[in-house]
């Protein structure tokens, strides 16, 4: 089991794509990852979202809010799924202020020894703080290859593209070469 004492975080809300988020929950933990998902859980204990393509359900119990520092570098990767998941978790009820998520997701770009992973529409929860992208090659779905520019990234057309700590995926249908360079990441780069 290559990945085994790594935690891998992944963002969860509804309107995933369902063939990738089940392909990262048994695959990572297949190498033996400790495979959390997070998301908003607005004052419950538990949510279940709904697949985007087949309506699966999908309980999610953990939040990234109010994660410690501690907590957050505890983590060898962050992933932002394909599907609705980053426009669901970009919305924010004080329009002054970014995000959680892309807040959260920027303190995960500041720790240098976490793997962040974005793959295809995920590069919306980046939008609110393009400084986290620019100038870096990424790939991101077609739809989303002006929006990648605008914040000023280099658009590569790879399936999957690594610069430095930020590994980025073309389309969810690509999770699986997406999850495998991940996989080699962490297992040779000692995260």
């Amino acid at each position: 089991m290559r990945l085994a004492g790594k935690k891998i975080g992944i963002f969860i809300e509804s309107d995933f794509y369902d063939p990738e988020i089940w392909y990262y929950r048994f695959r990572f933990a297949e190498e033996g990852a400790d495979v959390h998902f997070f998301t908003r859980l607005w004052g419950q204990q538990a949510i279940t979202f709904s697949g985007h393509e087949f309506r699966t359900p999908f309980e999610c119990r953990e939040s990234f809010e109010g994660m410690d520092d501690a907590t957050l570098r505890s983590f060898s990767a962050i992933i932002v799924p394909a599907g609705m998941v980053s426009d669901r978790l970009r919305y924010t009820e004080d329009v002054t202020k970014i995000p959680p998520a892309t807040e959260f997701l920027a303190r995960a770009f500041a720790e240098p020894t976490i793997l962040k992973g974005i793959i295809c529409h995920g590069m919306w929860l980046v939008a609110p703080r393009p400084d986290l992208v620019r100038g870096r090659r990424v790939v991101v779905h077609n739809n989303l290859i002006g929006d990648a520019r605008n914040m000023g990234a280099e658009y590569v057309n790879e399936d999957v593209v690594v610069d430095g700590d930020l590994v980025t995926g073309r389309t969810g249908g690509h999770c699986n070469v997406f999850a495998r360079r991940i996989i080699d990441m962490l297992a040779d780069g000692g995260r």
